[in-house]
């Protein structure tokens, strides 16, 4: 889909839930309602209009401070809506109006709030996994989607399973909690949708960019020898989405490279 009209629409619908997964990613883990209270200045309580809670467009015009109290509104906000549109105009540009195109539409939506929920408080709500494990089963039962339903069913089933393993051993072996269960559950969502092959390159991806970015900032830190919790989530996230678009290709070269 590449009609320059129908992306910028892409777009609006983009940023507009990317301002819903704002609310979303700040009070789903403190256990507020989605719903009441109205969103708020976080520094001076004053309700926020629903003219100056129009995506990305409010925060240029009040020059990222609140018109009442003029303290400065958080960068994050604006950033999350533009990445919603954009993340939703590449996945439309690239499978279209498909049912693919709406499956990783979904899953960039979900992946976003995931990733900085998980940055935030180290935890993935099981409101995304249980329901995502579920949907991407039924999905795969179409005809169009990302991987049939014997696909869904082993990536399911070897993401949670391989993961769950991973972290008995890593609790035997370090006497501590190695791997979370969200990340467990996390691991059977992306494997009902994306399947067992795309789940073990998203694992590779995620194993690769948690050591190199974790021994960074240790390294940085000045805390060697000590320990340090990196929430992995973040990794993962970025590891699926790599799967989605370039899965297939790099699947592909691997197998060439080894000779299969």
């Amino acid at each position: 889909m590449k009609d320059p009209v129908i992306l910028v629409l892409v777009f609006l619908f983009g940023i507009s839930f990317g301002s819903f997964l704002n609310v979303l990613i700040y009070r789903l883990p403190l256990k507020i309602s989605l719903i009441k209270p109205p969103s708020k200045c976080p520094e001076c309580d004053t309700p926020i209009r629903f003219y100056d809670n129009i995506p990305v467009i409010s925060y240029v015009i009040l020059g990222g401070k609140c018109r009442h109290c003029k303290k400065n509104i958080s960068l994050r906000y604006p950033v999350i809506e533009i990445l919603s549109g954009l993340l939703t105009v590449y996945a439309i540009y690239s499978f279209g109006f498909t049912l693919k195109g709406i499956e990783v539409v979904f899953l960039s939506l979900v992946f976003l709030a995931i990733f900085f929920i998980d940055l935030d408080h180290t935890i993935i709500p099981d409101v995304f996994t249980i329901p995502g494990v579920i949907i991407g089963i039924a999905v795969s039962l179409l005809p169009g989607a990302m991987v049939g339903w014997k696909q869904s069913l082993i990536g399911m089933a070897v993401g949670g399973g391989a993961f769950m393993l991973v972290g008995i051993l890593g609790q035997i072996i370090f006497k501590k909690e190695a791997l979370g269960f969200g990340d467990v559950k996390y691991a059977a969502m992306v494997g009902a949708f994306l399947g067992w092959k795309n789940l073990i390159l998203m694992l590779i991806i995620a194993s690769f960019l948690g050591s190199i970015i974790g021994i960074s900032l240790i390294y940085l830190s000045g805390k060697k020898g000590k320990s340090t919790y990196i929430p992995f989530g973040p990794f993962l996230t970025v590891g699926a989405w790599i799967a989605i678009y370039f899965g297939e290709d790099l699947i592909k070269a691997y197998l060439e490279l080894v000779g299969i």
